[in-house]
Parts: structure tokens; C-alpha cells; sequence
């Protein structure tokens, strides 16, 4: 095996999803703290205050007590390295979470026991689903009254057509949960309640009837022990590692992350099971992770993720290739050659030189404006990636500055914003107004508060009777044009120059569609 063959087999790059408060962010601080990354989890108390969580960096985030930027953290384990993209569970924010699986090659579950499979959780799912994703599953919170283990795994079964397997099984829950027994390795693993401390490997077992069990559990949990788990294994197929690939199936593991436990089976299992990097779709080819040129391809722009300098980063997924710092790459969007004299490596806000990455690693590269969503970097290729959507918002409001000598900044300020996909921009044919479009009304006041704190631009978010937007195509130049004339006041331009209809109500775009059935509406347009 080749060195390139050998570093993109060891690596896992794989996103965390799941339904606000299902413990996603503290379930991603311990999977760092195995990884050596942090020395301590943000549970543990500091000179008396909470630590923020490692992945919750933007001001917003902190004041909120919710994940609404997409982080990402590499670190080591075992004999892998991981790329962890943690997503943000809120639903306002979903279409940054689409974007960011285009860029993993698997996703972690994550599950209240209490609640089982929520709404978020199923649309994530479902976006998996369309991607053929392999997801494993955590259910988290079982130190808390918890439902039925059998209950989860039929959920999951019946509500995501998956079959489960379980790779661990709990012995307990709530007050009573004592710890799990690690089906994948036959090891039992016992919890001690202390949140900051590394859980001990466990004992390993000659399978359930290692008298062992019997003296380090109570009889009740022992005899309960050996009767679920073979009750499961009768009813739960064997793993199977092709079905888990193909996204057909779901090994399923539980824990509590707030108290460490369950977290190591799991990562363990990621490593040893989940895809190394997999190929990637572009227009024209596959591309394949040992190819020798380097590419890759551009899923996220963050904007002053360091206020006190200006900066811009876009995340690249690695596609192929051995990269190496100070390499020149090809934008192939514009033909031109980019120094890559200062890519960085993240471990969520603190960031190093990347020197060196291959397919499935993320590497962030700072830049002023030139590069966007979608953009593909390659040794010379003119590769264009594909499968990163950009949605119609569906909701617009108009916004000002309070300081109408301040519109110049406000118009820059949106223009960014609009590049890092944080919500869509529109300038309108008619009016001074500029109108901002996004999935969920939080976004409205991520964004004031950003604009404000990071553009120094105070404005106001003002009602529209917009009820959609929608991109626009025609293959018919003179079509095209017509329609333009007769429908002009309802038209704008994105950031990228692309002509929208912004639509009056449902009618006013059935109506336009009558008049014009040669011109296409677009919910959704993949970034090029």
C-alpha cells in the first residue's frame, strides 16, 4: 500500500446529527476528549463557570446556548484520523447542515432516549438517505429515565426504513443505568457518575455467560442483561458492513454522553467500520480519493471567525490527491492559480498550518471574497463538483441601516454574508430596499446581531408581502426577455448575478408560469 493509499484509508471524516438538545454539542466535546484534542470538556466547571463547549465559537452561539455555524475539528484516535463536522441542530439553520453533508462520508445519529427520533432528526435523515449516508446511532441521556431500548430500535426500524443492530446494549437506565455491554467486543463497561474523568476500558468478557458478570453486577441486571440481549439478537440481523455502507442499516450504540459513557464503543466502532473517504461526483467524471492530483471542492465561506481581523475562510473537502502548503491550485471558476501559502488544519475556533492533507481531510484556506460555495481547486483539472444545493429562502423581509449614510457598508456587509451562504441577498430592479431571504425567522436575528457586532452597521429587519423567491431560466432568449419586460418590478439579482422572481403570493407565481411556460422556476440552484 501506497503512502497516499495508507493516509486516505485511515481517515473517517463523518458529521454529528440530530434534533436540537439531544446532547449533540457534548456528545462532540467527548468525542475530542478520546482524541486527546481537549484536556478538558466543557461540562467541567473552571474557576467557577461553565466552560463554553469547544464547537460553539460565534457570539451568537454563546448567548443563544445553540449550534448555528457548522464547525469542524480534526483529531487523532487509535490508528485514525477524524474529521468531525458538527452541525447545527436548529432547524432555521438547516440548509448549512445540507451543505455540510455533502462534505462527509457518514453521520452520527444522535438521540434523546426519552424522545426517540424527533422532526429535525427525520429531515436530516432524510437528506442522508438521498446521499446514501451511513449512519450510526447514539442514544444519549440513558443516566435519565429513558424509553424502552426495544422501543428506540423499533422507532428507528419503523419511522427511517433502516434495519438496526445494536452495537452495545444498556444494563439500566436513569438512576439506575450501571453502564453497557459492548456487543462488538464482548467487553462490559461499567459507569462511574464523574463527568470530566475518562471511563476505564472495560472488562472484557467470554461472551454473556463469563460468570465475571455475575460478580461485578447486581442479579437483577445481570439475569435482565443476558434475556434483552438475546431477545435482540434474535430479533436484530447480525451487523452487516455492506448494508451499514450502503445505508441500509444502522448499528446502534447507548450512552451518556454528558458523563463520558458509551462515547469510546462508538468511536471505536466509526473507526473500524465507517467509510474511509469515498469517491466524489463531478460533472463530467468520478473522482477517486488515491488519485494523484490534488482537488477539492469548496462547501462552507465563515467570515470573521477572528474578529479582530477581517477574515474569510472556505472550507475545502479534500477529493484527491496529496496536498502540500505552498502548493498553487487552479480555481476553476475563474482559471486562476491561488497560492495555497496558508491552509489551516481546525480544531473548532483554534486553528494551526495545515502542511500537509488528503482526500477526506478539511482544510480551510483564508481569502478575500474570490472564492464561493461550490468552487472546485485542482491541479490544472476543469472539475466541476456537484450535489451542493443552494435553497430558495422561505422567508424575506426587507432590511435598512438605522443610519441611512451607512447603506454602502450595508450593501458590502450583505454581499459577504451572501457568499458565505448564510442567507440569500437580493437587490431588486426597483427601489433602494434590499431584500434578505432564509429558511427559519431566526436567521433574522443571527444576522442583525452580525451585521452589527462585525460590520458595525446597526439595522432593521422590516416585514415584506414577498411570499417567495425563485430562481429563473429559459432556453428562449426572446421569451426570456419578454417575460423580463412584463414582470420587471418583481425582479432582482442574487450575489452571484443570477436573475430571481420574487413572488407576490402563490398566485402571482402560478400566473407567471401561465404566461411564460417556456421559463423555468428554480427552488433550489447548485452552486457552480
Amino acid at each position: 500500500m501506497t503512502s497516499l493509499d495508507s493516509n486516505v484509508a485511515r481517515r473517517r471524516t463523518f458529521a454529528i446529527i440530530s434534533h436540537p438538545d439531544a446532547g449533540k454539542t457534548t456528545l462532540t466535546e467527548k468525542l475530542l476528549l478520546f482524541g486527546g484534542a481537549i484536556q478538558l470538556a466543557g461540562a467541567v466547571k473552571a474557576r467557577g463557570e461553565q466552560r463554553r463547549a469547544h464547537s460553539d465559537w460565534m457570539k451568537v452561539e454563546r448567548e443563544r446556548g445553540i449550534s448555528v455555524a457548522s464547525s469542524v475539528m480534526t483529531f487523532d484516535y487509535q490508528d485514525h484520523t477524524f474529521n468531525l463536522l458538527d452541525t447545527p441542530g436548529h432547524e432555521d439553520f438547516s440548509e448549512d447542515t445540507y451543505r455540510v453533508l455533502t462534505a462527509v462520508d457518514s453521520a452520527v445519529m444522535v438521540i434523546d432516549a426519552a424522545k426517540g427520533i424527533e422532526e429535525q432528526t427525520r429531515k436530516l435523515f432524510e437528506v442522508c438517505r438521498l446521499r446514501d449516508v451511513p449512519i450510526m446511532t447514539f442514544v444519549n441521556k440513558m443516566d435519565r429515565e429513558a424509553r424502552d431500548p426495544f422501543d428506540i430500535l423499533d422507532e428507528i426500524e419503523q419511522s427511517l426504513a433502516l434495519d438496526v443492530t445494536p452495537g452495545s446494549w444498556p444494563i439500566g437506565m436513569g438512576k439506575n443505568f450501571l453502564g453497557v455491554y459492548d456487543l462488538f467486543k464482548d467487553r462490559l463497561v461499567l459507569m462511574e457518575r464523574s463527568k470530566g474523568e475518562m471511563p476505564d476500558e472495560g472488562e472484557s468478557c467470554s461472551g454473556l455467560d463469563d460468570p465475571k458478570l455475575d460478580r461485578m453486577l447486581p442479579s437483577w441486571a445481570v439475569d435482565k442483561l443476558r434475556e434483552e440481549v438475546e431477545m435482540a439478537r434474535g430479533l436484530c440481523p447480525e451487523f452487516d458492513m455492506e448494508a451499514y455502507r450502503a445505508g441500509t442499516m444502522t448499528p446502534v450504540f447507548f450512552g451518556s454522553a454528558v458523563n463520558n459513557f458509551g462515547v469510546r464503543e462508538m468511536l471505536q466502532a466509526l473507526g473500524e467500520v465507517a467509510p474511509p473517504p469515498r469517491p466524489q461526483p463531478t460533472a463530467g467524471r468520478t473522482v477517486a480519493p488515491d488519485e494523484d492530483k490534488v482537488s477539492g471542492f469548496v462547501f462552507k465561506i465563515q467570515a470573521n471567525m477572528d474578529p479582530k481581523h477581517r477574515d474569510r475562510i472556505a472550507f475545502m473537502r479534500m477529493c484527491s490527491g496529496h496536498f502540500k502548503r505552498g502548493m498553487k491550485l487552479k480555481h476553476v471558476r475563474s482559471g486562476k492559480q491561488v497560492n495555497m501559502h496558508n491552509p489551516v488544519m481546525f480544531l473548532a475556533q483554534d486553528r494551526e498550518l495545515a502542511e500537509e492533507a488528503f482526500a477526506g481531510d478539511i482544510i480551510g484556506v483564508p481569502n478575500h471574497g474570490n472564492l464561493r460555495i461550490g468552487d472546485a481547486l485542482t491541479e490544472g483539472e476543469d472539475l466541476r463538483f456537484t450535489g451542493i444545493p443552494s435553497f430558495a429562502p422561505e422567508m424575506l423581509q426587507k432590511v435598512r441601516p438605522e443610519d441611512p449614510l451607512k447603506a454602502k457598508h450595508l450593501g458590502r456587509a450583505l454581499w459577504q454574508i451572501a457568499e458565505e451562504g448564510a442567507a440569500r441577498v437580493f437587490k431588486p430592479r426597483f427601489g433602494s430596499d434590499w431584500i434578505v431571504g432564509v429558511v427559519g425567522s431566526l436567521q433574522f436575528d443571527v444576522l442583525a446581531d452580525r451585521i452589527r457586532t462585525e460590520y458595525d452597521v446597526p439595522v432593521r429587519f422590516e416585514p415584506t408581502t414577498l411570499y417567495t423567491a425563485r430562481w429563473v431560466s429559459c432556453e428562449d432568449a426572446q421569451a426570456f426577455k419578454k417575460f423580463q419586460d412584463s414582470y420587471n418590478q418583481a425582479l432582482a439579482e442574487d450575489h452571484d448575478g443570477d436573475l430571481v422572481f420574487l413572488a407576490r403570493n402563490a398566485w402571482h407565481l402560478d400566473r407567471a408560469g401561465e404566461d411564460f411556460p417556456a421559463l423555468k422556476f428554480h427552488k433550489t440552484k447548485e452552486h457552480a
